[in-house]
């Protein structure tokens, strides 16, 4: 099992950027996949990005390619989201969520562990 804490929210002026944090609990850490997800409100979880247990593969929305980058470090326990470019349509909920499937994958109910979430607020 693994706990999974996020930081990094607050507020930024639409192209700006922000980095979060994922703290992970457990000396498997490296046994997961790994993913960024965010809800917006009134809106379903979306998937945002996904990286692979060595952090050799990563995988994106479309809507964030190019803007957002997914990283992490095993030794640390840790998955970083670099966000740059920040738009309005960004703010959301930002949570991390683990997977032990191998396949990287955007569906949601794939993710087996999920944090309590950080709060992202882009203004115009």
């Amino acid at each position: 099992q693994v706990q999974l804490v996020e930081s990094g929210g607050g507020v930024v002026q639409a192209g700006g950027s922000l980095r979060l944090s994922c703290a992970a609990s457990g000396r498997t850490f490296s046994s997961y996949a790994m993913g960024w997800f965010r809800q917006a409100p009134g809106k379903e979880r979306e998937f945002v990005a996904a990286i692979s247990r060595s952090g050799d593969m990563t995988y994106y929305a479309d809507s964030v390619k190019d803007r957002f980058t997914i990283s992490r470090d095993n030794a640390k326990n840790t998955v970083l989201l670099q966000m740059n470019s920040l738009k309005p349509e960004d703010t959301a909920v930002y949570y991390c969520a683990a997977t032990n499937r191998v396949v990287l994958t955007s569906t949601r109910l794939a993710y087996d562990y999920w944090g309590q979430g950080t709060q992202v607020t882009v203004s115009s």
